[in-house]
């Protein structure tokens, strides 16, 4: 009997081949012909299959068996993929999860899907030339390829495109090794093609081999695939969409989340030490405990980026969820919807990663239920039938901007407002702007519809979607357009543990701003250090770029120094300045959350702990730059 450390490792291993899986699934739909995808789903069922049957889990192996078999049957040209085999694929892909889930059990519906399986493989659509036989080549090119700058790669690559199902490396006619010119090609290849291939489209591939190249076609029926002692297997060079690659060059070691955040607290506290260290030994002035110190910093600097860089986690790896619910709402709402990303390469700290997966649902059901028009609908408007939600990803300074965007019929701005006034959230006759408006939809409770389906219409959901994104020190923007969709951007912080910063100093307290986010550091102009003169814009190599006074934001008490320092942040308004009296130096700053009492100051995103043992506050950049603008407004309403 296995031990659970032995299962926990086989159900780790499951769990990616599932992901895979389905993420290859999704993509054939759009790319039925796609034979290296084809391949990829054929490679993920066996794997399964197969890690199933070595680790006891005959159940998960037996239900897999006919699905293996089905795409062995697309794989040699005989059976086409079509939007039936997908469905019926993915439903096996829930059913395997469910059974690793349920460690055991058959489950429900398994008999209801290899049934639905063996119908549309009697009914289902036969692939264009699969009764044309298949074509079986061996070749060996010209023994100076090398020489010349030959590519053999790129000839099976070009035999894969036409639809090669099969390919081996022939070996025998290697010579001896103290007989081996390392200089001449000595492999040789056999290749299967559907026999659908031109001859012509075969001969094309070697048109530039033509002298020396031997070749041998027979076409005949497609051969029951055997391996001889001769024979060894040729690896795919490129990798398919959605997949890892098998083979990385680096050892890979599966981890607990739970060590990588005991990592992260002590590597967070080991800075904190490390500062305490540097004040310590600049004080002392003992040159041997300075280079100690320096060294200690160096290291810990080295520790704190090695670790960040293992909890930072691409967008991508939860972006398969959202196409996989996309392909869903579309088959239960009955209209076509294409869900697409870019910007997935983008990382975050995989804790707000983790924690964004329900919002983002959230905000894809109400896209697909409220947003997207039905199919006939959009034909009558000029648009196309299937309806797009796109999900980006982006960096802005210390932040990052995802925005979930839809090309439907927008945000029905007088159905919000009428519904706010009729619960009392707006009085009667107000005529308030977009963002106070559309910020509305995130009460608790709130819709604007009358219908209550499984997808929506209870008024939950969008309210938690913004508690969530709030607790993850986020802001959320609502932008729409009648009859051209809504766009929901949240803007995150990159990290919520280590960062470096700026400290800087006004009216005798230090703060830190998030260096990501600094551009420049430049002089305020004499004649604009008094409070209220001249316009609150700097001349910067012939860019004006406005300036907000952190003490005036704070309501500081005492006067300014005669030598400010602007701080040029990046923030969603552009660049602007923030005035300071003094500028410090960096930092590394550990992220300590401020309790309760403080989490609704929005100015700040955080606190850190000084080397002196003192605390010093995290500027909330885009939270700071908002305040100073509606104070700025307040002001001139005034006046």
């Amino acid at each position: 009997m296995m031990d659970e450390e032995t299962l926990a490792l086989f159900r780790s291993e499951a769990e990616g081949l599932i992901e895979s899986l389905e993420a290859r699934l999704l993509t054939l739909q759009t790319r039925p012909t796609d034979r290296e995808l084809i391949d990829g789903v054929f490679r993920d069922l066996h794997t399964l299959k197969g890690s199933g049957a070595m680790f006891g889990r005959t159940d998960i192996a037996g239900f897999l068996h006919d699905f293996e078999s089905a795409f062995e049957a697309v794989r040699s040209g005989s059976f086409a993929v079509d939007d039936e085999l997908i469905m019926i694929s993915l439903a096996a892909r829930d059913h395997v999860a469910a059974l690793l889930a349920a460690d055991g059990g058959a489950g429900s519906g398994e008999e209801a899907i290899l049934q639905r399986l063996a119908a549309h493989l009697k009914g289902g659509p036969v692939a264009d030339g699969a009764d044309a036989g298949e074509w079986m080549l061996r070749f060996y090119l010209p023994p100076d390829t090398l020489t010349l700058g030959g590519r053999p790669d790129l000839a099976l690559q070009e035999l894969r495109d036409l639809g090669a199902t099969r390919t081996r490396a022939l070996i025998n006619e290697i010579p001896p090794f103290d007989e081996l010119d390392p200089l001449n090609l000595h492999l040789g290849w056999e290749v299967a093609l559907p026999g659908s291939v031109s001859e012509d489209d075969i001969r094309a591939v070697f048109l530039f081999h033509e002298q020396g190249l031997r070749l041998e076609m027979e076409k005949a029926e497609a051969p029951e695939d055997a391996a001889t002692v001769d024979a060894v297997p040729v690896a795919d060079h490129k990798p398919e969409e959605g997949a890892r690659s098998p083979r990385s060059g680096q050892a890979l070691m599966r981890v607990p989340a739970e060590r990588l955040d005991d990592m992260m607290d002590r590597v967070g506290e080991l800075v904190i030490a490390e500062a305490r260290l540097i004040e310590i030994a600049g004080r002392s002035g003992d040159p041997a405990l300075v280079a100690v110190a320096e060294d200690i910093q160096r290291l810990a600097s080295a520790m704190r980026d090695t670790t960040m860089s293992i909890r930072m986690t691409p967008i991508g790896t939860i972006a398969g969820r959202f196409r996989r619910l996309a392909h869903d709402l579309s088959d239960r709402l009955g209209r076509p919807i294409a869900f697409t990303i870019s910007g997935e390469e983008t990382e975050l700290d995989k804790t707000v990663v983790e924690r964004l997966t329900e919002p983002l649902m959230h905000i894809v059901r109400n896209a697909a239920d409220h947003g997207l028009e039905p199919a006939q609908e959009r034909c009558a408007m000029g648009k196309p039938a299937c309806g797009t939600i796109h999900l980006s990803a982006r960096y802005s300074g210390a932040e990052v901007l995802i925005s979930l965007s839809d090309d439907g019929r927008g945000i029905n701005r007088d159905a919000v407002r009428a519904r706010a006034i009729e619960r009392g959230l707006l009085p009667e006759g107000a005529e308030p702007d977009d963002a106070t408006l559309f910020d509305l939809i995130f009460a608790p409770g709130f819709s604007t519809t009358d219908e209550v389906s499984d997808l929506s219409g209870r008024g939950v959901g969008m309210d938690v979607v913004r508690r969530t994104i709030e607790d993850l020190r986020g802001t959320i923007e609502v932008q729409s357009e009648p009859g051209h969709g809504a766009t929901i951007t949240l803007r995150l912080p990159l990290t919520l543990a280590i960062i470096d910063g700026l400290l800087v100093e006004t009216a005798k307290e230090r703060f830190v701003i998030p260096l990501a986010a600094v551009d420049e550091i430049v002089e305020l102009p004499e004649a604009l250090a008094a409070e209220g003169a001249g316009n609150a814009f700097l001349d910067i190599r012939d860019s004006l770029v406005p300036f907000l006074r952190l003490r005036r934001i704070l309501d500081s008490p005492g006067q300014a120094g005669a030598y400010q320092k602007v701080v040029v942040v990046t923030s969603s308004e552009g660049r602007v300045g923030i005035v300071v009296d003094r500028i410090i130096g960096s930092h590394q700053t550990v992220i300590k959350q401020l309790s309760p009492l403080h989490a609704g100051v929005k100015a700040f995103s955080g606190a850190t702990i000084l080397g002196d043992g003192t605390v010093s506050l995290i500027l909330d950049v885009a939270q700071l730059v908002q305040r100073g603008r509606t104070m700025s407004d307040n002001g001139r309403q005034a006046a």
